[in-house]
């Protein structure tokens, strides 16, 4: 359906609409590393969207404390001034950024996750471009 209509895209717009759409994934991919760099939770605005998660399992993450709270070293729990243990919240999203090129491959991941985004975006795009270019004479085909 949508792979369909981009063919027919590429079909009749040639470069125009090729380029047109690799503008649209390298702003998508910009936004998106610049969005993970500064800490935005793409994992919770993906859930909105009904895609899916990146969290591990929530056994993982809701371990029950030992019975010392003064004794668990190298945990995630944060200690109070109570003496009660509260976890962190674990963020897949934040792991990920803070690996070697993490920020990178988790925005090119999304950027692929986006794809059935992008393509609508791309057949609404391109044709204008493709006039303006054609009334600019840079272009061959007039469209």
């Amino acid at each position: 359906m949508v792979a369909g209509r981009f063919k027919e895209l590429v079909k009749k717009y040639g470069k125009v609409g090729l380029g047109v759409h690799f503008s649209i994934s390298a702003a998508s991919i910009t936004g998106l590393y610049v969005a993970i760099k500064n800490n935005v939770d793409v994992e919770s605005m993906l859930e909105k969207f009904g895609m899916p998660s990146l969290s591990k399992d929530d056994s993982e993450i809701s371990n029950p404390p030992s019975e010392n709270p003064e004794m668990t070293i190298g945990s995630d729990s944060v200690f109070t001034n109570d003496q009660t243990v509260q976890k962190k919240e674990r963020n897949r999203t934040t792991e990920l950024a803070a690996s070697s090129g993490g920020a990178l491959a988790l925005a090119l991941l999304i950027n692929k996750a986006l794809f059935p985004v992008r393509v609508p975006i791309t057949l609404a795009v391109t044709p204008p471009v493709a006039r303006f270019l054609a009334r600019r004479n840079l272009i061959k085909n007039s469209l």
